[in-house]
C-alpha cells in the first residue's frame, strides 16, 4: 500500500507548527543568502575596508552566529545545549559583545562643554533671592488693580 507524499509530509510533523516550520525555512534561505555574500568577498579584502572597531563587531557577529548555529544543530539531535560548553562559549562572545558596545556608545556621546553645562546648571536653578527681588518690582500677573 503506498501513500501520496501529502499524506506522509503530513504525518512527519503536527499541523499546528506548519506555519512555523514555514518562517523557520524561509529565515533559513535569508541565513543561507547572507552566507553567500559574506563567503563572495574574501575575509582580508573585507577587513581592509573597516576600521579595527568595524572588524572586531563583525568578528564577534560571525562567531556568534556560528555558535547560535551548534547550538540549534544540537537541539535537533537531541542534545540539551545549555549543558554543553557551546553555552559558556556563547556568553564569554555576549561580554565582549557588550565590551564594545560600551566603546562604540563611548564615540558616539557627545563630550560636555563644561562651560555650557555650568551656565545651563546655573540657569536653571532657582534662586531665592533672584525670584524676591523680581516678583516685588513688578506686578503680579493675571491681577488687576482696582481703581479708587
Amino acid at each position: 500500500m503506498e501513500m501520496s507524499e501529502d499524506d506522509n509530509s503530513s504525518e512527519e510533523y503536527p499541523t499546528e507548527i506548519h506555519d512555523y516550520l514555514a518562517a523557520f525555512e524561509k529565515s533559513l534561505g535569508s541565513v543561507d543568502e547572507m552566507l553567500k555574500t559574506m563567503m563572495s568577498i574574501s575575509r582580508s579584502e573585507l577587513l581592509q575596508k573597516l576600521d579595527p572597531l568595524e572588524q572586531a563587531k563583525l568578528d564577534l557577529v560571525s562567531v556568534y552566529t556560528l555558535n547560535s548555529m551548534f547550538w540549534v544543530y544540537l537541539s535537533t539531535q537531541g542534545i540539551n545545549p545549555k549543558e554543553h560548553p557551546v553555552k559558556q562559549e556563547l556568553e564569554r562572545i555576549r561580554t565582549y559583545m557588550n565590551k564594545v558596545k560600551e566603546i562604540t556608545d563611548k564615540k558616539k556621546a557627545s563630550r560636555l562643554d563644561k562651560g555650557a553645562a555650568s551656565r545651563f546648571v546655573k540657569n536653571a536653578l532657582w534662586e531665592p533671592n533672584a525670584e524676591n527681588e523680581h516678583s516685588s518690582k513688578t506686578p503680579a500677573k493675571g491681577k488687576k488693580r482696582k481703581k479708587d
